[in-house]
């Protein structure tokens, strides 16, 4: 089979760059595409993440390093446009000469209705990318909820939105009785009252009486992502605590990565891109950023470096973030997913 690459880099995913000025009405374009879900954060200084998504609308904010209720920012994030988004004046994501990061992906740039589960939710669901963005309202209870992505995802993030409560997080190598918080440090926890100790089907995920995921009358967000054989991978991994690291293959060379230990607890939910990285356009990665914090803005730190190659990513450090003693779980994106002939994302050479 011949391979070829999809003719814009950014069909699903990008990570876009840029400096504030404290205009409003600002466009901020470059990513390739109109994202239905963008994730902000400022580099230079601390400051909180922020969540947006086209579901929801663009000036409703959720934080990754909070749990409260979701919020309204009129003049921080005002609309998705068909190259980026539109800022408002705010210094929050455009204080004058600040720099900050945003991490896109393209949904549907739509919505339907779905009733496969026993709550209707609404979705924008890009099948081809295996991602979909999922609005529902809890109903308490054992319940069932679609997703439109037509194949099983690997993880779903939920979070309350009319009231406050814990980002909660499945990842299909801990399984449905294992749950991680986005905000927190902590390890896995077990818990029978998230997923019901069910595996989600390919429309479906299921989700019990907490009310992190099933608040009776609350409204609530899920971003499901599925696995994308070229374009995305999300697996689990060992640390050997040394700079000579772990390799861990995703059959495409990484544009994004996020790592958290599950095993011990302590850690740092870790965020790579390919826009960041020490030297531009190369694979050594060490410019992070913490999804569970807003304290610490971006840092360069040696012992949490990694190689991005052609096929995966390898551990260049030896930090507990991402290279200890313990086991890890990621999410990986490509820049450019590699497709074939028949136009089917396939594994790189």
């Amino acid at each position: 089979m011949a391979y070829t690459t999809i003719n814009k880099s950014t069909d699903y995913f990008n990570t876009k760059l840029y400096t504030g000025n404290a205009t409003d009405d600002r466009s901020i374009t470059g990513v390739g595409f109109q994202p239905d879900f963008s994730w902000v954060k400022r580099r230079d200084s601390a400051g909180s993440h922020r969540l947006k998504d086209s579901i929801r609308g663009a000036t409703k904010t959720l934080i990754s390093n909070s749990t409260s209720a979701e919020s309204t920012e009129a003049n921080v994030f005002q609309a998705f446009e068909a190259d980026g988004f539109q800022l408002g004046s705010d210094s929050v994501l455009n204080a004058s000469g600040a720099t900050y990061a945003s991490w896109n992906w393209l949904g549907a740039n739509g919505t339907a209705s779905n009733t496969d589960g026993s709550i209707t939710s609404t979705v924008s669901a890009n099948t081809t990318a295996g991602f979909s963005i999922v609005s529902y309202t809890g109903a308490g209870g054992n319940q069932t909820i679609g997703h439109g992505l037509g194949v099983v995802p690997s993880v779903i993030i939920v979070k309350t939105r009319s009231t406050g409560g814990d980002w909660t997080i499945y990842h299909s190598a801990l399984g449905n009785t294992k749950f991680l918080r986005l905000h927190s440090t902590n390890a896995s926890g077990t818990q029978s009252t998230y997923w019901q100790d069910t595996d989600p089907t390919s429309s479906v995920f299921s989700v019990g009486n907490a009310g992190d995921v099933n608040y009776s009358g609350q409204t609530h967000i899920a971003y499901c992502f599925a696995e994308k054989t070229g374009y995305s991978k999300f697996g689990s991994y060992t640390g050997n605590n040394n700079a000579d690291g772990t390799f861990v293959y995703t059959g495409f060379k990484p544009a994004f990565v996020m790592i958290k230990d599950f095993s011990e607890g302590s850690s740092n939910w870790v965020m790579y891109d390919d826009k960041r990285s020490a030297v531009p356009d190369a694979n050594i990665n060490n410019r992070i950023v913490y999804a569970n914090t807003s304290a610490d803005y971006e840092i360069a730190s040696g012992s949490r470096t990694i190689d991005t190659l052609s096929n995966g990513f390898k551990l260049r450090g030896n930090s507990g973030d991402i290279n200890g003693t313990a086991s890890y779980i990621y999410m990986a994106f490509a820049a450019a997913p590699l497709v074939g002939t028949n136009n089917v994302p396939c594994t790189a050479r």
